[in-house]
């Protein structure tokens, strides 16, 4: 078949007396469809617009530490057809405010007056302004003041019944904070959002923000946190030494045994990276002078990231204090 033929056979289909009856169908379809369209977007709507906030005459050392300073939530009621501008158009509407006017000690308030008329320049003579939030704008600043602090997770995070979370990794783990002075001083730490996981049985990263106060900007705003999880299993170490503290000089403590067993419960991974220098179990010799028992007791002092219900093989042990020669 050649392509005028093809042609005409399209044609025939089209201009058949069903097809007719079909185009003229959809035709006068398509101008109700218009009329419509036109009645509908000559009613009048209610939108919510944002706003940007521009602030000119910045000193260069100020930095706003207030929650939201570059966003203005105008609520505008106007024909659909007026509307339609303000939704689709790609350049954002901003109305400059001048810090100099009104930052004072550290804040500064714009009376609703002056927003109301920086707004009503916005938007055409029709368009009427029926709310804005915040109904108060309030921004704060210091003066560059800065100090750096950590980050501190919270939440609960718990792992299915078999896995064990061998490592919680915040990055950044420390934070730059923008604040008035008084306020730095009392800041040791900034918390995460709550993080809440349950179930955990695969190593996860997620984002979240830090806490948000009045009068305080973090830099960055939010961390990564990633949670490590392993294989749960029981496991044991032998040949810790036990080690005297406190010893007067000249003094010796010999312990029997002079190496113990450590149990505890850890992931699959960290157990295979452990060694006896990873812990500490001590006597300590003014406790022993203190007592004169027969027995003295020994303490687990330290120990590695990871592993958790750890216990020694025995809690009292032998010993003999000599003098060195």
């Amino acid at each position: 078949m050649t392509l005028s033929e093809a042609m005409r056979n399209i044609g025939r289909f089209l201009f058949s007396r069903a097809n007719k009856e079909f185009l003229i169908f959809l035709f006068f379809f398509a101008i109700a469809g218009v009329f419509w369209l036109l009645e509908s977007l000559n009613e009048s709507y209610e939108q919510e617009l944002k706003i940007m906030l521009n602030y000119r005459n910045v000193p260069k050392n100020a930095v706003l530490t207030s929650l939201e300073t570059d966003t203005l939530h105008v609520t505008v009621t106007d024909k659909g057809i007026n509307l339609i501008p303000y939704l689709y158009n790609k350049e954002k509407k901003t109305v400059t405010i001048d810090f100099q006017a009104y930052a004072h000690n550290g804040t500064g308030t714009v009376p609703m007056a002056d927003l109301r008329k920086k707004l009503d320049e916005l938007f055409t003579a029709s368009t009427r302004i029926t709310a804005v939030k915040p109904e108060k704008f309030t921004f704060t600043y210091n003066n560059g003041e800065w100090k750096r602090v950590p980050v501190k997770l919270m939440g609960q995070v718990a792992t299915d019944e078999l896995y064990f979370l061998a490592e919680t990794r915040i990055r950044p783990d420390s934070v730059t904070v923008y604040a008035q002075k008084q306020v730095l001083d009392t800041i040791a730490f900034i918390a995460t959002e709550p993080v809440n996981v349950k179930g955990l049985h695969d190593t996860l990263t997620i984002a979240t923000r830090l806490e948000q106060r009045t009068g305080l900007k973090t830099v960055p705003s939010e961390v990564n946190v990633r949670f490590v999880t392993d294989i749960l299993t029981e496991g044991s170490l032998s040949g810790i030494p036990i080690v005297g503290i406190n010893m007067p000089e000249g003094k010796v403590l010999r312990t029997f045994p002079s190496k113990v067993e450590v149990y505890f419960v850890t992931g699959m991974k960290t157990y295979q990276t452990l060694k006896p220098r990873d812990f500490l179990v001590v006597a300590d010799y003014n406790e022993i002078a203190r007592n004169q028992l027969p027995k003295c007791n020994i303490y687990l002092r330290q120990q590695p990231k990871g592993i958790k219900n750890v216990r020694l093989s025995a809690q009292q042990i032998d010993y003999l204090i000599e003098d060195r020669p």
